[in-house]
């Protein structure tokens, strides 16, 4: 078979050669000697360059993207479309082509080689909610450490240790008015900052606009001029590859300039089925923060906040009856207290158990159906792979034992509110990692074992009784 050696493209060697002046010998001959020019369309002013593997691209992307940029529009002019043919089997000589970051020019010293003037930015409003700041999100055991993380982050957002700052739990804990919280005080503390709060949601109907439009340019560049990105309900972009992959580019935009990111999900990064691996990678680079259903302390004394903002009277033993019955759900405690006060005024009447009673049968109900608990689980996992409850939490590694151990934590992580940890003491008093792991291990095996899903099922609908 005869092999063709890549024509030489002049403009391209431009490119090396002042890339070169602005990096490392080691860091060039690593990263940019492999890469040859593809073809420069000038119609379409694409160009297009060949790289040797999935590693050197995302690296180039993460780390040069700036510099690359700035090089393209000295040598080739503006509006230059990066593209790159990435060899992912180079036995088959199996390629793919992925589109370049439209990453915006670094700020660069007068003495640089490629100084330019930045872009003047447009006002921005920030979309946060004025209503859910820290003064009103009650702190207990359960949000604890995600509230001190929020604080750490409005008092100093560039720092690097909290980026970015993922925040999960189901819901109705608080993850919203959190985030929230932490963009109203950074814009409190640090006023020239750009702080942006958008819904996964919102986003991805702005990304397929652009498309429609032939805006995605636009579209990225605005993303990446943001100081603080908060994007709420992350797990939305599941299955939305596309939508992935532009948010992947302003990611990496923003974590290489020092930027914030803070993102919510209903799930640990883990459970997120359907989101590219490099994605879920860089969700842990930061810190994970679990926000936990709250526990009766914290529900008390959130409704002794409502009640006293509020200016109600209601007797502390009906305060302890709704925060007993009331446990799902932080929003329903808040539906729960305005519903009786409007019965309150509009009946004249006292706030009593009689009718806290009443109103909480017609909002949310008093639960009746068993709870699922991990012991529950255990019970039903066992009896399903015949393995005794004694067996499941013992040390054994025999293949039958590990595999409904992992279900059970798997299942317990879906439906309780517990966290990992306790998940994890729960089921022979194993550690965070195993859980983890073993939730992992599940998901994988899910996509690709048909029985495996079936004995869940069944599992669940014995659960649900």
């Amino acid at each position: 078979m005869e092999s063709h050696a890549p024509i030489a493209d002049p403009r391209w060697t431009e490119c090396l050669r002042m890339i070169s002046h602005n990096i490392s010998e080691q860091q060039f001959n690593t990263w940019f000697s492999p890469i040859h020019s593809s073809g420069f369309d000038e119609e379409r002013r694409e160009l297009t360059l060949s790289v040797p593997s999935p590693f050197v691209y995302e690296y180039i992307e993460e780390h040069f993207v700036n510099l690359l940029r700035l090089v393209l529009k000295r040598v080739y002019g503006e509006g230059v479309r990066l593209m790159y043919k990435v060899t992912t089997d180079a036995t088959n000589d199996l390629t793919v082509e992925w589109e370049g970051t439209k990453a915006q020019a670094p700020k660069v010293n007068a003495t640089s080689p490629l100084n330019q003037a930045p872009r003047p930015l447009q006002e921005l409003d920030s979309q946060l909610r004025p209503g859910y700041t820290f003064d009103n999100f009650i702190e207990g055991q359960t949000n604890k450490l995600p509230r001190a993380v929020g604080l750490a982050i409005a008092q100093n957002p560039h720092q690097s240790t909290f980026n970015p700052l993922f925040i999960y739990g189901g819901s109705g804990t608080g993850k919203t008015h959190l985030v929230n919280a932490i963009g109203l005080r950074l814009k409190e503390l640090h006023p020239e900052l750009r702080v942006l709060y958008v819904s996964a949601h919102l986003f991805q109907v702005q990304y397929t606009d652009s498309v429609r439009r032939n805006t995605v340019n636009d579209f990225i560049s605005f993303y990446q001029s943001i100081d603080v990105l908060i994007i709420d309900d992350i797990q939305e972009f599941a299955t939305l590859q596309k939508t992935q992959l532009a948010f992947f580019h302003i990611f990496n935009h923003l974590h290489q300039n020092g930027r914030q990111l803070i993102l919510t999900s209903d799930r640990p990064p883990v459970a997120l089925q359907g989101m590219e691996e490099r994605l879920l990678t860089r969700f842990k680079w930061g810190m994970l923060a679990e926000l936990e259903k709250a526990d009766k302390a914290l529900r008390r004394d959130i409704l002794l906040h409502k009640i006293h903002r509020d200016g109600l009277h209601i007797e502390a033993p009906v305060v302890e009856y709704i925060a007993e019955h009331v446990d799902q759900s932080i929003r329903d405690l808040e539906g729960v207290v305005t519903s009786l006060m409007a019965h309150s005024v509009v009946n004249n009447c006292d706030i009593d158990i009689e009718l806290a009673q009443r109103v909480i049968s017609r909002t949310v109900g008093i639960r009746q159906a068993e709870p699922i608990t991990v012991e529950r689980i255990i019970e039903h996992t066992g009896y399903q792979f015949q393995q005794d409850t004694d067996e499941i939490l013992s040390s054994s590694r025999k293949a039958p034992v590990v595999l409904a151990r992992q279900v059970v934590m798997y299942l317990a992580q879906k439906h309780t509110r517990l966290s990992t940890t306790r998940i994890g003491m729960a089921v022979g008093r194993r550690g965070h990692a195993t859980v983890i792991h073993s939730c992992q291990v599940i998901t994988d095996r899910l996509a690709t074992d048909p029985q495996l899903r079936q004995q869940i099922a069944d599992i669940e609908a014995g659960l649900r009784g």
